[in-house]
């Protein structure tokens, strides 16, 4: 054999980190496929097929896994706390999880129970099903079943895995070149991607900003309906271009684009909630029956790019004190806050009253 032993040990820099599994479990998830978490296999109830449904029930019962402010709309019993594992009846098919999985049809069909929810024993696999459901941008119920896993699937350590999604990635530059802007003709964009496998994120620098004084910053988060098409349900539109002009006009500044859509539980959720909304919600209270937080959006991500690109302080263009609170958190001092405050419609009033009364934002 030409091979020794010192070059078999240089290829485990060929075998993927945790990091880097945790990405490919994502990729599964929305394609379909389950993934082992410890001894239990997963899958995403909104990729499930029925034919890999059968195939794990044949496996041995399972559990559907929710957070709990899903299972507070469905009056379901939270007795892990952040979890419940609504057990499955012996005639559950894939209609029924999708049931309980999508609050799109709560109110046509409002009585989905008895429900009887799992006590006592291990969740981490629960917990950490959840967790990479959102970071895949899917609706957090996942179909859990005790079993050993298939050769083949994805593999993942519970309690390593919750711990790594839930750690600030590292933020490396790929590109940049300068793009002239309406607001401003110098300007240069930025493109950085995480570690982790996650979508990209951008710094557009206005100007020539100094990193020696506090910069003019806005941290936005990408809004495709608002910033793209034009839409009246939220200000994130009108934010992005009055942000971006009043750098232009103070002759330098940086904004960041986040991609955290929807705030960041992704696009195809973020329709989810506005077709709640239709239906009467506001937009926390469609937040909670899909399963997520009010928020679930990153801002350490902000940080990050901010200190890579050299600045410590800025006077950051915001209405949401959070912002604030977790810029100085992760080592940004934030010596003033410029309000960014736009005009109604009658599209987003509710909206916006609802961003002041429950997610504390000055407007």
């Amino acid at each position: 054999m030409f091979q020794t032993v010192s070059n078999r040990r240089d290829l485990m820099s060929l075998i993927p980190t945790l990091s880097e599994t945790i990405a490919r479990a994502r990729a599964d998830l929305r394609m379909g496929l389950p993934v082992a978490i410890g001894d239990h296999l997963a899958a995403a109830v909104e990729t499930l097929s029925p034919a890999r449904l059968a195939d794990l029930r044949a496996l041995g019962p399972g559990v559907l896994a929710l957070t709990d402010r899903r299972a507070g709309t469905l009056r379901a019993r939270a007795y892990d706390g952040d979890l419940a594992r609504v057990i499955l009846p012996p005639d559950a098919d894939l209609a029924w999880l999708r049931a309980l999985a999508d609050p799109a049809g709560d109110l046509m069909t409002p009585l989905k129970g008895p429900l009887t929810s799992a006590r006592g024993g291990a969740v981490d696999a629960h917990r950490a099903a959840l967790a990479l459901a959102k970071s895949a941008q899917l609706l957090p119920a996942m179909l859990v079943v005790a079993a050993p896993a298939p050769d083949g699937l994805t593999h993942l350590p519970p309690g390593p895995a919750l711990v790594q999604l839930a750690a600030e990635a590292a933020m490396i530059p790929v590109a940049a070149a300068r793009l002239p802007l309406m607001s401003a003709e110098r300007s240069r964009l930025h493109v950085f991607r995480p570690d982790d496998g996650g979508e990209e994120h951008y710094a557009i620098e206005i100007g020539d900003p100094p990193r020696d004084a506090p910069v003019l910053a806005r941290l936005h988060s990408a809004c495709f309906t608002g910033d793209v098409l034009g839409s009246l349900k939220c200000d994130c539109g009108p934010q992005l271009q009055a942000a971006l002009t009043a750098m232009g006009q103070a002759g330098s500044g940086v904004l960041l684009y986040l991609n955290q859509e929807g705030r960041g539980i992704g696009l195809a959720n973020k329709m989810r909630a506005y077709d709640l909304q239709n239906q009467g919600f506001d937009t926390v209270e469609a937040n909670h029956r899909l399963g997520f937080e009010d928020d679930e959006r990153d801002f350490r991500i902000g940080a990050a790019l901010l200190r890579r690109l050299g600045f410590a302080a800025v006077r950051l263009m915001t209405n949401n004190p959070r912002k604030v609170t977790m810029m100085q958190a992760h080592g940004i001092a934030v010596p003033d806050r410029v309000p960014l405050i736009v005009a109604r419609n009658r599209h987003n009033t509710g909206y916006l009253d609802t961003k002041a009364e429950k997610s504390g934002h000055l407007l």
